[in-house]
């Protein structure tokens, strides 16, 4: 009788560190996004003379309602722009489209989440843009429906790519929880000790920082109970193994995000 076990029957195994390292830098690509290209950029382009930039905010003397919503619109963009490039990514390895994957998620959800946050907080980026209209309180709550039907639609499509084009069967819960449970606390983590070091305020850090890490990407959580019946993986589904070369660059750029970016940075136009 032969005593070897069939490759399709070895179940994947993904290791810890580097969907860690993966999962960093998908959670600093979100961020940039987001403070950088989103707030920065258009704050710069259109009407400021200089800035800070950290991990938790914008801070300009010149503000708009397009510089609030250039954040979470920025994100929206970014996520449409990796969705494409994970569905694209026919013959990348299971760590290149597992980050795709990573990075459209925290894009997605930081875009989505939002609308909600802002509604039913009145704090925030929406916040800022619906700020002083007539009937505020009828635009809060379409913010806030606009953020359950929106988020809700996030966590379906995250899960679906996760199972689609990342390859891990619907029906394996151990490594879906795996493969979402560690991006969630790894971006916690990073914007948490990031965001200590910000020079506008400790308060961003439980305002901003964590309501954006915490609270935006809770989707992974709970993401695996939501996938539709019927999706099935359309790429193999190898497990995510050791690699230094991610693993070594996720620290870099982390201790550069903490220590450079955490701490602030001045912009010039």
């Amino acid at each position: 009788m032969d005593s070897k076990v069939s490759p399709a029957t070895v179940p994947a195994n993904d290791d810890v560190l580097t969907v860690s390292a993966i999962s960093l830098l998908a959670e600093i690509v979100a961020n940039v996004v987001h403070e950088g290209l989103g707030h920065a950029a258009t704050a710069l382009l259109s009407g400021a003379k200089s800035g800070v930039l950290t991990t938790v905010a914008w801070s300009s003397e010149f503000d708009s309602r397009l510089v609030a919503a250039g954040g979470p619109l920025a994100n929206l963009a970014a996520a449409m722009v990796f969705w494409i490039a994970l569905r694209s990514a026919t013959g990348g390895s299971v760590r290149w489209r597992f980050f795709l994957l990573t990075t459209f998620a925290f894009n997605l959800f930081a875009g989505t989440g939002y609308f909600f946050f802002s509604g039913v907080t009145n704090f925030g980026d929406w916040a800022a843009v619906i700020a002083g209209l007539d009937a505020h309180w009828l635009w809060r709550t379409l913010l806030v429906v606009a953020g359950i039907a929106s988020y809700y639609a996030a966590v379906l499509a995250v899960g679906c790519g996760l199972v689609r084009y990342v390859g891990v069967p619907r029906n394996d819960l151990h490594r879906l929880r795996k493969l979402t449970f560690i991006p969630y606390f790894s971006s916690v983590l990073l914007l948490s000790a990031a965001g200590v070091l910000n020079p506008i305020g400790i308060q961003l850090v439980w305002q901003s920082a964590l309501p954006g890490a915490a609270g935006a990407h809770s989707g992974l959580l709970w993401l695996r109970y939501y996938i539709l019946r019927g999706t099935v993986p359309e790429r193999r589904s190898d497990g995510i193994d050791r690699n230094y070369a991610w693993i070594i660059v996720a620290v870099a750029l982390s201790l550069v995000f903490i220590l450079v970016l955490g701490r602030g940075i001045a912009l010039h136009r």
